[in-house]
């Protein structure tokens, strides 16, 4: 095994003739506008997640909806502090969040589903989030040891989206 070593005069010089890069530097290794691209993605995903927990929680009618309709009201919460973090990662690459409405819908991977039943609600969020998980495990292979500070970013999120799953299918009455 070779020892460590660090050419700390080169680390130097690069950070002062890149310094207008912020956070991206010499030894950033991903395709930059290839993640910003995926991460706008992301981003519209979990405003369109949030906005469909939000009308859920509006909208969720029964004798059993009040606890599951403030369970859809935390978990649109935590879709738009997910968004938060993506919306500040792309900053920090040097790119600018999407957060139009113009075609937020098509840049979503999951669909925005309006059902009135209580049991529907709960199926078309678990759908949501078992693409979230899906596309979020892709994320995450397609940036490997490119980009750890997004991948972590990634597998954080993608953990509390597994725990939005596992949730919501247990109000299902999953069978194993």
């Amino acid at each position: 095994m070779q020892a460590f070593q660090l050419d700390i005069q080169t680390i130097r010089q690069r950070a002062r003739q890149q310094v207008a890069e912020g956070a991206r530097t010499f030894t950033y290794a991903g395709d930059v506008q290839q993640v910003i691209e995926l991460l706008n993605h992301a981003l519209a995903t979990e405003l369109v997640c949030a906005l469909r927990y939000k009308r859920h929680h509006f909208t969720a009618s029964g004798l059993s909806s009040e606890p599951v309709a403030l369970e859809f009201q935390a978990h649109a919460n935590e879709e738009l502090a997910h968004a938060d973090r993506i919306a500040e990662r792309i900053v920090q690459l040097g790119g600018s969040p999407d957060f139009s409405p113009d075609g937020l819908s098509t840049r979503s991977h999951a669909d925005y589903v309006a059902p009135d039943s209580l049991e529907a609600m709960i199926r078309e969020n678990l759908v949501a989030e078992r693409i979230a998980i899906d596309t979020y495990r892709e994320l995450v292979r397609f940036i490997g040891d490119k980009d750890p500070t997004t991948r972590r970013m990634l597998e954080d999120i993608l953990a509390v989206e597994e725990e939005h799953a596992d949730e919501l299918s247990d109000w299902l009455g999953r069978k194993d």
